[in-house]
């Protein structure tokens, strides 16, 4: 199987994977669900949006990676965006006295990386194979 397309199925699974639990984790803290919320608790609401929505953009990017859709990429950029958007309103929180647990910091900074590795390898993988151009002999 040729690398690209490997790495494309592989990755399609894997972003289908954290987006679902992302998904989970996310509405579970905003919902109240399963106790989640005490135990991530002081949660900063404004981080767990971003991740919500980036979860959004994660489901259709994975299945678009295996359909081979270009528009991924695409997705996966806003969702980077949709992080450090996050990522600055987090600061703001911190600045203002909110309170929070160190750890978001570190978890939406691994988060936005991911993310951003995820985007750079989808573009990878989706880019078309360049074929040399075949020049017939004098």
């Amino acid at each position: 199987m040729e690398p690209r397309k490997l790495a494309r199925i592989i990755l399609g699974l894997a972003i289908i994977a954290f987006g679902a639990l992302t998904l989970f984790l996310s509405t579970s803290v905003l919902l109240d669900l399963f106790g989640i919320r005490e135990r991530e608790s002081p949660y900063v609401p404004s981080v767990v949006v971003a991740n919500l929505i980036a979860s959004l953009l994660y489901l259709p990017a994975g299945a678009g990676l295996l359909m081979k859709g270009r528009w991924t990429a695409e997705l996966l950029a806003t969702a980077v965006v949709v992080l450090i958007v996050g990522a600055v309103l987090l600061a703001l929180h911190i600045a203002t006295g909110g309170e929070y647990r160190t750890g978001t910091i570190g978890a939406l900074t691994f988060r936005t990386l991911l993310t951003a590795a995820f985007y750079l390898i989808a573009r990878w993988s989706l880019r078309a194979t360049d074929h040399p151009a075949t020049r017939p002999n004098p």
